[in-house]
C-alpha cells in the first residue's frame, strides 16, 4: 500500500530510507524474495499451493512509490517460494499510468483467476480499480474491460476481494475511507452503488489525530475464519511513526465492524501492506518491510509469520522476524525443480526464459541459491541441470545444510553460445538424509551462467515419484488440505499407515457420503484424462464395505454431478488400493472436487486415507491392491445388486439429463447401455422397462419389443 506522505515527511524519512540496507545474513528468510522488490503481497491458496501476488518497487532511489508491474510468487512448504515473473507491467492496458501498478489481489472462480489492481489514470482525476483475467493465476492475464473497473477517484486504491459462502462476490478499497460494492458472478461488472463504512472509533479503532475519525488508513484485506469475518488494515494508532497493521471483526462481509487491535506496530519502511490466509492447517499474516539491500521506505519486500488464532477468535500481536514460518513439508528432490524456487538468495536474479517460465541469472562469482528442507531420503547420486552460457560458464558447487558446509558435488559448466541457449549437464553427488542445499556459483569475472531447472536422482527416488504427478498427498503428520465432507471431520494419525508414517483419519460421519475431499486446480482441465490413487482401510464394523472414489463437478447449466473414479468392495483391516489409470474430466466441467466416500453403511464407518496421488492419464501408481472388483450387472442402475422399478427410475432420469446436455456419469454408463452397442438410447430404456415389468428375462441387442 502506498501513503502519499507530506513532503515534511517525505524529507525526515529520506535520510535513512536511502542508505538503508538490511543485514546480510545466510539464515534469514524474512523477507521470502530476494531477487526483486515485492510490496503489497496478496496471499491467496490456489489447490495445494499458496500464492503471494505483489507488486514491484522500481530499482534504485526512487523519491516516491515507483512501481513498474506485478508479480507472482507460489510455494507449498512456506520457505522455497516459486518465482512466476511478472504478469502484467506497469502500462499493459493503454488506461494505466506509468510507475503505478499499485496494490493487488487475485482471486479465482469458474476456472478463471480475477487480478484486481490498482493504477493511475494516465488522463488526469485519480487512481483507478482494474481486473484482467486468465486461464491460470501464472497468466497471460487480459483487459476484458478495455476500461477501470472503478474510478478515476483519489480515494480508489488497494483492492481486496472475496466471494462470500453464499457465492456473491465483493470487492473492497479504499484510503482513507473503506468503500465495498458486489460483484455480478461475471467479476467484472459491479452489482450496485458503491458504498462505504461509517469510518468510527468503535469499528476501525482510535487516532490520535484530530483530524481522523479512526485509525483505519489504507490497504484493506476481507477474509474468514470459522464463522467470523476480518477486516484487515493499515492503521494509525497512537504514536507509531507510519502505518501499523490493525483489524476488526463481525458477523457478514459488511460488518457491522468492531475494532479489535493490532496485529503488528509499524514497519521499518513507513507503510505496512498484507493479508492473512488459512494453508493446510495453518494461519499465515503477509506484510512488507524492507530487508534486502537497498531496501528503504520506497523499496519494500514481502514478509511472513505463522500465528494462531486465540480461542476468541483474536489474533495475537505478532514481531516481525528474519526466520519467517516453519517449513511445513520436505521438498522433494528427485523430480524436476524449477531453478526460481528459492529459499534466500544473494547475487541472483530472474527472467523470463525461453523455455517457458522463468530462469535465475545475473549470476557471478560467489552468487549462491539456498533450497530449505530438501528430502534425498536413502540418498542421491548424481545431479542434473538445465543451464545457458553465453561466456566461459563455471560450476555449480552443491553444498549441504551451510554455504560452506560438506560438498556433496561439483558440476561444470561450459559456454553454450548464448544466455538462452540450454544445455543439460550432469555430474556425480553423494548426498542422503534432508537437509537445506547451497547451489554456489563459481567461475572468473563477469556473469558465469543462467540455470531454468535441476533435478537429482539415486536410491531415495521411488520409482512412482515421477515427472507427471500433480499432487501426493502422503499425509505424514498433517492432513495436506483435504477436509472432511459435508461434516465429517478429519485429522492427521499415526495409528495407521499404507507408507510413511501417518494417514488422515476419518470420523464422526452420519451418511455414507461424508468423508474426505480436496477440491482440483486449475492444472486439471475438463476434457483430459488423468490418473488417480487413493489407499483405504477400516477397522471396525461389517466385515466389508463398498468404497467410492468420486469426482463432484458443475456441468455448463449449474447442475452438481457425480461420477464414480473407482469403486471397490474393502475388507476390514486391510489396506485396498482406489484407482483409475486412465479418468477423464467430463467435458465443460467446472468446480471439481474428488473424495472418498462409501455406500450405505449404516452405522457409517471410521476409515483411514493414505497415498492419494493425481497424475497424467496412463500413469500406473503403486498401491495396496486388494478389494473385490465391482460386477457390472448390465440394468442395475443404482448398483444395488437388483433390477427393478428404481433402476427403471433412474436410468429415465440419466436419459431426459442426457437429452439436456448432461453426460451420463461414467460408472451408470456401463450399465444402462444394455443392448450394448456402445449408445445410450430409447431403446435401452424400453428394454429395462420390460425387464422390471417381467415381459422378458434379459437384455438383447436391438430387442426393443
Amino acid at each position: 500500500m502506498k501513503k502519499v506522505i507530506s513532503a515534511v515527511l517525505a524529507l525526515a524519512l529520506s535520510a535513512s530510507a536511502f542508505s538503508y540496507y538490511a543485514p546480510r545474513s545466510v539464515k534469514a528468510e524474512n523477507p521470502i524474495v530476494q531477487t526483486s522488490f515485492t510490496p503489497d503481497p496478496a496471499p491467496v491458496v490456489f489447490g495445494d499451493e499458496l500464492y503471494v501476488f505483489t507488486g514491484c518497487d522500481r530499482e534504485g532511489n526512487n523519491d516516491f512509490y515507483k512501481m513498474t508491474g506485478w508479480q507472482c510468487f507460489s510455494t507449498k512448504d512456506m520457505k522455497n517460494w516459486t518465482d512466476h515473473g511478472r504478469i502484467l507491467e506497469d502500462t499493459s492496458f493503454s488506461w494505466c499510468g506509468e510507475n503505478d501498478a499499485w496494490a493487488s489481489q487475485c482471486i479465482e472462480r469458474n476456472g478463471k483467476f480475477y487480478f484486481y489492481f490498482t493504477s493511475t489514470s494516465p488522463t488526469g482525476g485519480g487512481r483507478e480499480i482494474g481486473v484482467a483475467v486468465a486461464d491460470s493465476p501464472e497468466g497471460p492475464y487480459k483487459d476484458v474491460l478495455k476500461k477501470p473497473l472503478c474510478g478515476p477517484n483519489w480515494d480508489y486504491i488497494d483492492p481486496t476481494v472475496m466471494i462470500d459462502d453464499d457465492g456473491q462476490a465483493w470487492l473492497m478499497f479504499g484510503n482513507p475511507t473503506c468503500y465495498y460494492v458486489k460483484l455480478k458472478e461475471d467479476m467484472v461488472t459491479l452489482d450496485g452503488p458503491i458504498q462505504h463504512f461509517d469510518m468510527t472509533e468503535a469499528a476501525f479503532g482510535p487516532n490520535t489525530n484530530p483530524k481522523k475519525t479512526c485509525a483505519y488508513g489504507e490497504g484493506p484485506w476481507i477474509c474468514k475464519h470459522n464463522d467470523l469475518y476480518y477486516l484487515v488494515y493499515a492503521a494509525f494508532v497512537g504514536s507509531d511513526q507510519g502505518e501499523s497493521m490493525g483489524y476488526a471483526t463481525g458477523p457478514s462481509v459488511t460488518g457491522p465492524w468492531t475494532y479489535r487491535g493490532q496485529i503488528q506496530k509499524g514497519s521499518n519502511c513507513y507503510t505496512i501492506h498484507g493479508g492473512i490466509v488459512d494453508y493446510k492447517d495453518h494461519s499465515y499474516y503477509f506484510y512488507h518491510m524492507s530487508g534486502i539491500p537497498g531496501g528503504g521506505v520506497f523499496n519494500r519486500s514481502a514478509a511472513c509469520e505463522e500465528f494462531t488464532f486465540n480461542p476468541d477468535g483474536s489474533i495475537p500481536e505478532l514481531p516481525s522476524t528474519k526466520s519467517g514460518p516453519d517449513q511445513i513439508e520436505p521438498l522433494d528432490p528427485f523430480v524436476r525443480n524449477e531453478a526460481e524456487t528459492i529459499c534466500w538468495s544473494e547475487g541472483v536474479k530472474t527472467e523470463k526464459c525461453s523455455n517457458g517460465g522463468v530462469n535465475i541469472g545475473n549470476i557471478r562469482n560467489g552468487s549462491y541459491i539456498k533450497v530449505s528442507g530438501v528430502d534425498f531420503s536413502e540418498g542421491a547420486d548424481s545431479f542434473t541441470a538445465c543451464v545457458a552460457s553465453a561466456e566461459s560458464g563455471g560450476t555449480i558447487e552443491i553444498h549441504l545444510d551451510a554455504k560452506d558446509g560438506p560438498l556433496a558435488g561439483s558440476c561444470k559448466v561450459s559456454g553454450t553460445g548464448g544466455w538462452q541457449s540450454w544445455e543439460e549437464v550432469s555430474c556425480d553427488v553423494s548426498a542422503s538424509g534432508e537437509h537445506d542445499v547451497y547451489f554456489v556459483f563459481k567461475g572468473g569475472d563477469g556473469y558465469l551462467l543462467n540455470v531454468d531447472w535441476w533435478q537429482f536422482s539415486g536410491a531415495g527416488s521411488k520409482p512412482h515419484e515421477d515427472d507427471g504427478y500433480i499432487f501426493r498427498s502422503k499425509f505424514d503428520g498433517k492432513t495436506d488440505g483435504w477436509t472432511g465432507r459435508a461434516g465429517a471431520t478429519v485429522s492427521a494419525s499415526t495409528d495407521e499407515f499404507y507408507e510413511g508414517t501417518g494417514s488422515v483419519f476419518v470420523s464422526e460421519r452420519t451418511s455414507s457420503w461424508q468423508g474426505v475431499v480436496k477440491s482440483l486446480n486449475y492444472k486439471f482441465k475438463a476434457g483430459e484424462t488423468y490418473s488417480f490413487s487413493a489407499n483405504v482401510k477400516y477397522n471396525s464394523g461389517d466385515p466389508e464395505t463398498k468404497f467410492h472414489f468420486t469426482l463432484q463437478y458443475e456441468n455448463a447449466d449449474g447442475d452438481i454431478i457425480y461420477d464414480k473414479i473407482d469403486t471397490k468392495i474393502v475388507q476390514k483391516g486391510e489396506w485396498t488400493q482406489l484407482a483409475n489409470t486412465e479418468f477423464k474430466i467430463p467435458e465443460g466441467a467446472s468446480k471439481c472436487n474428488i473424495y472418498v466416500e462409501t455406500e450405505n453403511d449404516d452405522p457409517p464407518v471410521d476409515f483411514y486415507v493414505d497415498e492419494i496421488y493425481a497424475a497424467k492419464g496412463g500413469t500406473v501408481i503403486p498401491g495396496a491392491g486388494g478389494g473385490k472388483e465391482i460386477t457390472v450387472t448390465l440394468g442395475d442402475v443404482n448398483s444395488d445388486g437388483k433390477i427393478n422399478v428404481f433402476d427403471s427410475m433412474l436410468a429415465r432420469r440419466y436419459y431426459i439429463e442426457k437429452l439436456n446436455g448432461t453426460p451420463v456419469p461414467s460408472d451408470a454408463a456401463k450399465v444402462v447401455d444394455v443392448d450394448s452397442d456402445g449408445y445410450f438410447t430409447i431403446a435401452d430404456i424400453v428394454q429395462i422397462n420390460n425387464f422390471v415389468l417381467g415381459r422378458t428375462d434379459r437384455f438383447n441387442a436391438g430387442d426393443i419389443d
